[in-house]
């Protein structure tokens, strides 16, 4: 803070001069006391400066409507809602939202640095606040191929920027446990740097835990019951609580918040699609369902504002009162939020849900790798053949709206080739995951049961971690139309019948994220379901959504990935013909 900057918000407290504005009749949120209470507030320099009687240049009668500090998601990843930063700030500011802290974890299992680099530059000069954690786990395994490796030395520049905290989910465990070297180099670098350290204890046990806090790991957002919450809690760390669009927990965990605890409990999205921000909201969404569960509405605002800004250290955050950002909404209901007015650095940024400023002005530099990402040699028809030596199988079966699968062992029908021939009736249908980011010419084929397509293929270049082309297919030549439109859109989503492209979303950037306006993508998105039912796949959940965590090799129980079928439980590759197992 500058002096001259200094000396007039002291002035303005002190009524000696008057504020840029002040809000008048409003039922202020304390989330220090839990309390409702009134009083004006002076706004100077996008700074609360005073609470109680003031005058100012501008008078804003909040006509008795609550205000509360803007909301803060504590973990996000915003390549999940395929739109730019830009574009994510549009979708989030009327929902109260002015902060979030992103792990750009997907782009850089991409394009390493340079997808760091473009998340920190695309997201600068916004009406919003973006901070960063740094992806600890680029690869996230070695059975996979990603477009990049980071290593210590990659990340260390990074910590000199403002607006990165620290590092981000530490997922690799067992990395942590054996102290291995270059895990130990990034927990020590960020410790140095005096960041923070976020963890991913899936399915950890409470010794397992005491482990990662040991290391100075000290958040979680992978709880999904209860008694691992507790576990979390009990040895200091934070707890994420999770309202994504797969992995929903908050309900399952909210009923361990309680009146002792509640300070150490923030709410994230982790993941969410541009389609549920739109329908539903974001952090909002999390605390109207606290509140609906049965948690006490103030003790959710605080978890939603000021416990995830002493989470990450951001000092001028997450509150109502003189000395931190004026960051706030007026909104009508403790129960429903229906928020009418945003504020950022006391400037109204939205008003009855409707953007007042123009987020289009932003201009930065990409780099040419950017838009160039999704690269592989041409495919045929024999690409997708797969052999068998019996008629028996190793198969994925999908569990509806989860990233865990099943290991299947079935009968399966072969051509006179020997090759595997699709099974509409069984609902046997191919899979293949093919590298895009070296022209290794490698690809893994594999069977899925219970996408449901009755006929066509799908592919997108979304597949966790490392993000290579994803398809499934009825047959052959749909699944090479798809690899064409795929490559031609350098990344996205599309849906072929019969040789024909009959939907497709484009995302360019990085084969992850569209550089159109969010409502475009929204439409595109829309189309992309209806061509869907057209193709017969099940709708009880999101056969994309679902398509592109059958690459994830680190969430049981059978995968597939660029170097083949994998059997998480023993931690290997496995061929396709059952009798291997």
């Amino acid at each position: 803070m500058e002096r001259k900057q200094l000396i007039k918000r002291i002035s303005v407290s002190s009524k000696r001069e008057p504020a840029d504005t002040v809000i008048k009749n409003g039922k202020i949120i304390d989330v220090f006391t839990g309390e409702i209470i009134e009083g004006d507030l002076a706004i100077v320099d996008g700074y609360f400066a005073g609470i109680g009687e003031y005058e100012g240049k501008k008078m804003i009668d909040a006509k008795g409507l609550y205000i509360s500090p803007a909301f803060i998601d504590g973990h996000v990843h915003i390549e999940s809602s395929m739109i730019t930063p830009k574009e994510f700030a549009k979708v989030l500011l009327p929902h109260g939202v002015t902060t979030v802290v992103a792990d750009p974890h997907e782009i850089a299992n991409v394009l390493g640095t340079d997808g760091i680099q473009y998340m920190l530059d695309s997201s600068e000069h916004l009406p919003f606040d973006f901070f960063f954690m740094l992806p600890s786990c680029v690869p996230a395994t070695e059975f996979e191929t990603s477009g990049a490796t980071l290593n210590a030395a990659d990340l260390k520049p990074f910590y000199l920027e403002l607006r990165v905290l620290g590092l981000a989910e530490v997922m690799n465990f067992p990395a942590v446990l054996k102290a291995e070297q270059e895990m130990l180099e990034k927990i020590l670098q960020a410790k140095q740097f005096g960041k923070k350290i976020d963890g991913h204890a899936a399915g950890l046990s409470a010794n397992d835990i005491n482990v990662y806090m040991a290391a100075g790991i000290r958040t979680d957002h992978e709880s999904t019951t209860a008694a691992e919450a507790k576990e979390r809690l009990q040895r200091g760390m934070y707890l994420m609580i999770r309202e994504g669009t797969v992995a929903k927990d908050l309900q399952q965990l909210i009923t361990i918040v309680n009146e002792r605890n509640a300070r150490r409990c923030l709410f994230v999205t982790d993941d969410k699609h541009l389609d549920d921000l739109v329908h539903d909201g974001s952090i909002d969404y999390n605390v109207r369902l606290a509140i609906a569960t049965g948690l006490s509405p103030i003790t959710a605002f605080q978890m939603a504002t000021i416990n995830a800004a002493e989470c990450f250290g951001l000092e001028n955050k997450g509150a109502i009162a003189p000395g931190y950002k004026a960051d706030f909404f007026l909104f009508d209901d403790m129960n429903k939020i229906n928020i009418r007015t945003v504020f950022k650095d006391g400037k109204a940024v939205v008003n009855n849900g409707q953007l007042t400023m123009d987020l289009n002005t932003q201009t930065f530099v990409e780099t040419e790798r950017l838009r160039n990402s999704v690269r592989y040699h041409e495919l045929t028809e024999k690409h997708f053949h797969i052999p068998l030596r019996t008629n028996k199988a190793n198969i994925i079966e999908i569990i509806p709206n989860s990233l865990v699968t099943r290991h299947l062992i079935e009968k399966v029908e072969k051509n006179d080739g020997g090759f595997f021939q699709t099974s509409i009736t069984n609902d046997q249908l191919k899979l293949a995951v093919i590298e895009r980011h070296h022209l290794k010419n490698q690809i893994g084929l594999g069977i899925v049961k219970g996408l449901g397509l009755k006929s066509g293929a799908i592919a997108t270049t979304i597949a966790h971690d490392s993000h290579n082309l994803i398809i499934a297919g009825t047959t052959d030549d749909d699944m090479v139309m798809a690899t064409k439109a795929i490559k031609e859109m350098q990344g996205g989503l599309v849906v072929v019948n019969q040789g024909e492209v009959i939907a497709s979303l484009e995302l360019s950037i990085a084969g992850l994220m569209s550089d159109r306006p969010y409502q475009e993508v929204y439409s595109g998105l829309k189309e992309i379901n209806l061509a869907l039912q057209k193709l017969g796949a099940n709708h009880h959940f999101n056969p994309f959504l679902t398509l592109s965590f059958l690459a994830l090799p680190v969430i049981p129980e059978l995968k597939l990935t660029d170097k083949g079928l994998f059997l998480v439980s023993k931690f290997k590759h496995i061929d396709l013909d059952a009798n291997e197992v």
